[in-house]
């Protein structure tokens, strides 16, 4: 009995030092066979494999590497941040994307800035915000799980309101855009936002962010844009509405000088020039249009008679019919003023040339109605055959006037019609078949003979 144990005793002595030379042996295997440096981050592990591997067990060195990255290790098992949310990262061996023995600077997170997928991370990232660079938020030496996620930690710097209305800048701003706020009921106040005061932005009323015991009187806001210098008082809801401020609801149908047409458009203060309620206006045209009388008062001072409210410069009563030049065609749309440069509307021309420039320079004569008619500069019409008594044909139909009628300001517009007296330097004969061209030439081509006796 005593000789097993003693066997027995022997045994587990050599059982131990086996064991201890086969675990120094391993060691020293390991530290061999290492594939190269870890990061600068494992560093302090190098010399301890055993922290991130199992001998021969690969499949343990994710459990093992979770043990460490404990926030990861939440992140998967709670579904949140890219390892719980990214379907292939929340499965898969950590060394999948992690490879490590890469040196000291390596980069074993292998992020890829231009695809990742923001909506894999507890902030998905919307509207202005899928703009901002990466290094807008995630600060140089921070991990990116770091980042801050509120609305102030980010904007704090250009917080307009200096922390006045707290931290939570999403209570009234969005992520489309930071100067958009969120539609405020401003109906439970004591001053309900109509027509253009909608619109406003609240620092234009509130500012230095006042937001108790304001006036909400039209004048408190609106003193500087008062047009009017205080004339027409303080009562400005008496002729505007919040609509349009330029939108005047005055009815001046109701007063002694009802506005028609054109005078519908005209501001004010255009007439009201003094205190409103203690100037009294003329009503005739002249006392207003005075200066605007390009008669020089030689029509004397009944504008009306000629002028009415719709348009100042058109004529509505004067019929120039019954002058010794009536308005037909173009003439009947232009203004007075184009004809008439003396404002006593007398003794004006009624030659064509005196008012249109002559392109012809005098070729063809003064009488521009020869060919000319008011319906149009353009739209001339000259029988030749009947006024000139000179029938264009063949390719003469094609010859610009002033190709014949080449003198400035001829004595007498008629001109030769014999073949020879325009064609002399086309005469390839040189005077020996005589000058009747038409013997043998036509007004079709030149080139083309028709010989006749």
């Amino acid at each position: 009995m005593r000789g097993r144990v003693k066997d027995l005793l022997l045994l587990t002595g050599i059982l131990i030092v086996a064991m201890h030379g086969v675990a120094t042996a391993q060691s020293l295997l390991e530290k061999l066979v290492i594939p190269g440096p870890v990061i600068q981050g494992h560093a302090k592990f190098e010399n301890e494999c055993g922290k991130c591997h199992e001998p021969f067990s690969r499949q343990s060195q994710t459990r093992l590497c979770l043990d460490c990255h404990k926030e990861t290790a939440a992140d998967r098992r709670s579904r949140k941040g890219f390892h719980g949310l990214q379907p292939d990262a929340v499965k898969q061996e950590c060394r999948h994307c992690h490879t490590d023995h890469k040196g000291r600077d390596a980069d074993i997170n292998q992020l890829d800035r231009e695809t990742f997928d923001h909506g894999f991370t507890n902030y998905q990232l919307k509207d202005a915000h899928k703009a901002v660079r990466c290094e807008g938020c995630h600060l140089p030496k921070v991990i990116f799980r770091k980042a801050p996620d509120r609305c102030f930690d980010c904007h704090k710097a250009v917080d307009p309101h200096k922390r006045r209305l707290g931290e939570k800048c999403e209570s009234c701003h969005t992520e489309a855009k930071w100067s958009r706020v969120k539609p405020y009921d401003h109906g439970k106040t004591k001053f309900a936002l109509e027509g253009a005061h909608k619109d406003v932005a609240c620092a234009i009323c509130h500012v230095g962010e006042v937001y108790k015991d304001l006036a909400r009187t039209c004048v408190s806001c609106h003193r500087l844009q008062d047009v009017h210098s205080d004339r027409y008082g303080q009562k400005c809801e008496a002729c505007h509405d919040q609509s349009k401020w330029k939108v005047v609801r005055f009815d001046h149908d109701k007063t002694k000088y009802p506005l028609r047409d054109a005078h519908k458009k005209v501001k004010c203060d255009a007439c009201h020039t003094g205190d409103i309620y203690r100037e009294k206006l003329a009503t005739t045209c002249v006392s207003c249009h005075k200066k605007q009388d390009p008669h020089k008062n030689a029509l004397g001072p009944r504008c009306e008679k000629c002028h009415n409210e719709v348009d100042w410069r058109q004529s509505s009563a004067f019929d120039h019919d019954i002058t010794r030049f009536p308005l037909i065609g173009l003439h009947a749309p232009v203004p007075c003023e184009e004809c008439h440069r003396s404002p006593t509307y007398k003794n004006e021309p009624v030659a064509c040339e005196k008012c249109h420039k002559d392109e012809h320079q005098g070729r063809l004569g003064s009488k521009c109605g020869y060919c000319h008619n008011p319906n149009g500069w353009a739209r001339w019409r000259y029988d030749h055959a009947a006024q000139a008594k000179y029938p264009l044909t063949g390719a003469h139909q094609k010859i610009n006037c002033e190709a014949c009628h080449a003198n400035k300001n001829p004595v007498n517009l008629k001109l030769p019609t014999d073949c020879y007296s325009c064609h002399r330097k086309d005469d390839a004969h040189r005077g020996s078949f005589g000058r009747p061209c038409e013997r043998c030439h036509v007004t079709s081509d030149w080139k083309k003979l028709t010989i006749r006796n």
